[in-house]
């Protein structure tokens, strides 16, 4: 579009788009007329397979070797009976503790690892082979170390849970505790992702490349979270039990288990577990975060240190979240505070009027708008960002107020062919694609213990934020979505990547014509032909669907 003079594109832009508005953004909207304006949901006999233009297409349900896979993409499958096997014979303590040691001898072994929240952590786990006054006793222990290791105004339920419970109400899946797979991540630059099966080993997956490594190590226990690092193909950090695990693992390599020498390990006193990762655009920054430690640490993972980034108050924290200019960093907390902090000096801003703990969020395309939603809302919020941080006066330029934008309580819909079956209730977990074109909701689990469906929205950020229906994605008759995520790099639209509790993972394409192409078709009903250089192949590539 260079080709075009500022002032003429300007005019074009506020034509085209200003006539496409058609209610106000700002305004809630509610379940019963959002869920209404949907498609329908796919009937029980069918899973989707891909969108087109916006319209979902669905296949038979039977059409199983056709739906699981996408292209020249690596087909993953981690059954149940194969997850129950792995649980029972391939976890960690069986791995590398002999079986007849006491729970004293555990006990001892997890001091030497985590230090005295470790020992009393093996000491509640292990409830069955210890007097019941001894379990409590600990319980109480490890919540007032906890506690006192925060630096908190007012004591939280959540420092007294075990770990395993801990990462399973932080976690972004679904079913952490019970999942197949347990976390899941995209490279950002190729197409390469990895993922954590319940034995806390990791595969990673490159397409075109048949070799699979599995990543082992005696520390990567309870893997709550991976994340590859910016501009680098072979480095993956790991979040465990009570440490980061940073692996290098060369794409050009012939070994499928890589040694312990190709991993590093960073540590941090009273920083565990570890559950949330996030890596600056530029890869030089890691951040983590733990539940029980108030302060998010930032890495330098050539140097193997960290600075602390410390705010009293809101019991640790829970969730990171990297815009993708790189300016700020929404840091949530087990409470109902979140904080969102500008890079350039590190100073943050507070909101802490939400009905509950920030549970899910995501940025748009260029870190101007922050979707989020909280633990006890089926409700979609946002705040814009029209401040620049720079060097002289940092800022931050959040707006003062949330606002509501989607209701999404669950509601009685029909599918195709006339069921009745319930859709939406309180979110899991929301994900935005690379284009900013298409938001993707995950649901927990609702009353009657299923939540089958995905919530696919179009959205559109400029000149105002505006949510559309779009459709609902459904897999295999007893399949449940666990979690979800896009694909960074994609170049028909998006690839909207869903782990199901059967342990498949499936690619759904989601095949648009973006925005600025619809755009660029008004501005020529409205102004006439404009020359511009466009590639001869730029069309049919978001018109070939084969």
């Amino acid at each position: 579009m260079e080709h075009i003079s500022d002032a003429i594109y300007r005019e074009a832009a506020k034509v085209s788009l200003y006539k496409c508005l058609n209610r106000s953004t700002g305004q809630k909207m509610s379940a019963g007329h959002i869920f209404q304006n949907f498609p329908h949901v796919p009937d029980d006999n069918k899973v989707t397979a891909y969108e087109h233009n916006g319209d979902f297409i669905t296949v038979d349900d039977d059409m199983r070797q056709n739906t699981s896979r996408y292209s020249n993409y690596p087909e993953v499958f981690i059954t149940k009976e194969t997850a129950r096997a792995l649980r029972e014979h391939e976890n960690a303590k069986s791995a590398f503790l002999p079986h007849d040691e006491t729970v004293w001898k555990r006990a001892i072994h997890a001091w030497y690892e985590m230090g005295l929240s470790g020992t009393l952590e093996e000491i509640v786990n292990s409830s069955g082979e210890v007097p019941p006054w001894t379990c409590q006793t600990a319980k109480r222990l490890l919540t007032f170390v906890r506690f006192a290791n925060s630096l908190h105004g007012s004591l939280f339920p959540h420092l007294s849970l075990s770990n395993e419970a801990m990462i399973t109400k932080f976690s972004n899946m679904t079913n952490w505790k019970t999942s197949p797979l347990r976390a899941f991540a995209w490279h950002p630059h190729t197409t390469k992702f990895a993922y954590a099966v319940c034995d806390d080993s990791i595969h990673v997956h490159m397409q075109g490349n048949e070799l699979t490594p599995t990543l082992k190590h005696k520390l990567q226990k309870n893997v709550a979270d991976l994340a590859w690092q910016p501009h680098y193909a072979s480095v993956l950090a790991v979040a465990c039990q009570s440490c980061i695990l940073i692996w290098h693992v060369e794409p050009t390599s012939l070994a499928t288990r890589p040694s312990s020498s190709s991993v590093q390990v960073l540590q941090q006193s009273n920083h565990c577990p570890v559950t949330c990762l996030a890596w600056d655009v530029d890869g030089r920054i890691l951040l983590s975060s733990s539940p029980v430690d108030t302060a998010m640490m930032a890495w330098d993972v050539a140097m193997e240190t960290c600075i602390p980034l410390r705010r009293v108050g809101g019991g640790g924290v829970s969730l990171l979240k990297w815009s993708p200019d790189g300016s700020k960093v929404l840091a949530a907390t087990p409470s109902n505070i979140f904080r969102i902090w500008e890079t350039s000096h590190w100073s943050c801003e507070k909101w802490s009027k939400c009905t509950g703990r920030c549970k899910a969020a995501c940025w748009s395309p260029h870190g101007d708008v922050l979707l989020f939603t909280t633990e006890n809302e089926p409700v979609i919020y946002y705040l814009t960002f029209s401040g620049m941080a720079d060097e002289s006066k940092p800022l931050i330029g959040g707006s003062q107020t949330a606002v509501a934008c989607l209701d999404l309580s669950e509601v009685t819909v029909k599918t195709n062919s006339g069921d009745d079956v319930r859709v939406g209730g309180s979110i899991q977990d929301m994900v935005w694609d690379p284009t900013g074109e298409r938001l993707a909701v995950l649901f927990k689990e609702n009353s009657s213990g299923t939540n089958r469906y995905i919530a696919v929205f179009r959205t559109k950020i400029y000149p105002v934020l505006d949510i559309t229906p779009c459709g609902f994605v459904k897999g295999f008759e007893g399949e449940t979505p666990q979690h979800i995520a896009f694909q960074p790099k994609f170049d028909r639209g998006a690839l909207l990547t869903v782990i199901w509790s059967s342990g498949r993972l499936s690619y759904i394409p989601l095949n648009f014509i973006p925005n600025d192409m619809v755009e660029y078709h008004k501005f020529q009903e409205n102004f006439g032909p404009v020359h511009m250089q466009v590639s001869p192949g730029l069309y049919s590539r978001f018109t070939d669907y084969s």
